[in-house]
């Protein structure tokens, strides 16, 4: 399954022993001792407050499963998967469904089949409800999850719902350790879980939502003038890109533009906090600027020269960049921003942040679902795969003078030719195997032009699924639909400590 990726740990953030007393064994696994930066979790509340530091953030509307696998003699966390908590519960058996297999069949393929379960599900209420009130609603959606691991054979030894800073179990009715008024979260960061997190350096980066207006478009007075500047740039540079030798001059003037600002980024000083960083950044960038990198990368070729800019000290300003153009994207111009977002996901995916890369690539496929670079990348990602081969080729095209991305069929995906290549013709095959036709250089997607207002929906909502192999792709919801999905193997992520 995937989407962005909610977990920056290891697939073995944690051990859980099975040595708990008789009568809770089957609902509060214990961590052993054993590695360093290991903590025994022995309660539901533990367990609850283990959460954000299973993901490396807190979810919100969320289902979360945790896969819990036997080694030596302790449990030990494994995958984790999340999925957004579906608005109507027609979708929940779908959705329990969908969450539960492709779970377990990305942790087959990695060879390790989950021997337990911990559920969790995490929703704010709503008008006049109160935490109980979400408990109890969502009571059945806990049930259809802990039967379709009964199914598979998997017994779910804890199921959680959290909820207005209050958590209740699913599994266990004793008044004593679960009443039925809930037990109160402790405050952020002040348990020993939290302590030993910090000391292995992982961090948790709040919610999903604070990370995604981060390239969400901007809706202020200044979103006006964007827009209006997109609108007289693509005027005059859109005629210049369909043409073979003006194609060539927008591109060059687009790459010398973007490492200009991206000097001017690097240089301007520093803030403290995001918004404060994201408002600097929004000023040292101007709206014809904007404009004009965000129509010059809609050429394939020159975002692949683009994506060069990925590691060493071009990286940080670079993704800071893509991430203020996302923000530029305003009105019927939404659908561009599919270039600069794949290109946020791919920088902070090469630099080992692999929550945010998920975030951009699922927010990408949601500005374009056919956007074929970024549900590669996307897939990629979230199938735990190594990113330095892309960044092998990379280099080497750099050094060569070539853009790299080529392999990943964008030309045959959106019918826009490379600069020097053939016209692609009326059918190829894409890079998923299905047929399809492509447009000509005349009304190439490579270069675009601006739509009547759409809806936004990878931009932090529900979109398409485009995953493989029992892995579905989606853009992130914010928790309210049936595809913001979290896949199977977003455990295996950047190297951390042990929990």
């Amino acid at each position: 399954m995937t989407n962005h990726s909610e977990t920056p740990g290891s697939s073995e953030n944690g051990d859980i022993s099975q040595a708990a007393p008789p009568d809770r064994a089957h609902r509060t696994p214990h961590a052993g001792p054993g590695d360093e930066h290991q903590v025994t979790l022995r309660t539901p509340a533990e367990l609850a407050d283990a959460l954000p530091y299973l993901l490396g953030y807190r979810p919100e509307d969320s289902i979360v499963l945790a896969a819990l696998r036997d080694r030596d003699g302790r449990g030990r966390f494994g995958g984790r998967a999340r999925l957004g908590i579906p608005a109507s519960p027609d979708d929940w058996a779908g959705a329990a469904g969908q969450l539960v297999h492709g779970l377990v069949t990305g942790s087959e393929r990695r060879g390790v089949r989950p021997e337990q379960m911990v559920a969790y599900l995490c929703q704010e209420p709503g008008r006049g409800e109160t935490g109980r009130d979400v408990m109890e609603r969502l009571r059945p959606l806990a049930q259809k999850l802990r039967v379709e691991c009964g199914a598979l054979d998997i017994p779910v030894v804890e199921a959680l719902c959290i909820s207005d800073g209050r958590f209740w179990s699913y599994c266990c009715d004793a008044e004593a350790c679960c009443p039925a008024e809930g037990l109160p979260m402790g405050p952020p960061g002040t348990s020993v879980l939290a302590a030993a997190a910090t000391y292995a350096g992982i961090q948790v980066r709040g919610s999903l939502s604070e990370l995604r207006v981060r390239m969400l478009p901007r809706e202020d007075a200044v979103a006006v003038e964007q827009a209006a500047a997109l609108d007289a740039t693509a005027a005059t540079l859109v005629s210049r890109i369909l043409d073979a030798d003006g194609r060539a001059e927008v591109a060059e003037e687009t790459l010398e533009s973007a490492e200009r600002i991206m000097r001017r980024l690097a240089e301007a000083p520093c803030v403290s906090g995001v918004p404060a960083e994201d408002l600097r950044d929004d000023r040292l960038l101007g709206h014809d600027e904007a404009a004009a990198l965000i129509l010059g990368l809609q050429d394939r070729t020159t975002r692949d020269r683009a994506a060069a800019w990925m590691e060493g000290d071009e990286a940080a300003p670079a993704l800071r960049l893509w991430r203020a153009l996302a923000r530029r994207c305003v009105g019927p111009y939404g659908e561009h921003a599919a270039a600069p977002l794949t290109l946020a996901g791919w920088v902070a995916w090469s630099a080992g942040d692999e929550l945010e890369a998920r975030e951009a690539l699922a927010m990408a496929l949601g500005a374009d679902p056919d956007y074929l670079f970024a549900r590669l990348l996307h897939q990629a990602c979230n199938e735990g795969l190594d990113p330095e081969s892309i960044r092998r080729c990379l280099r080497e095209g750099r050094e060569g003078g070539e853009g790299a991305a080529d392999a990943t069929a964008d030309d045959d995906a959106h019918g826009g030719p490379s600069a020097g290549r053939e016209p692609v013709r009326p059918s190829t095959v894409s890079a998923s195997g299905d047929r399809r036709r492509t447009r000509s250089p005349a009304t190439s997607r490579a270069v675009r032009r601006p739509r009547g207002r759409r809806p936004q929906a990878g931009r932090g909502r529900a979109g398409q699924s485009t995953g493989a192999k029992g892995t579905a792709s989606a853009p992130g919801t914010g928790g309210r639909g049936p595809g913001d999905v979290d896949g199977p193997h977003e455990s295996a992520a950047s190297p951390t400590s042990h929990i």
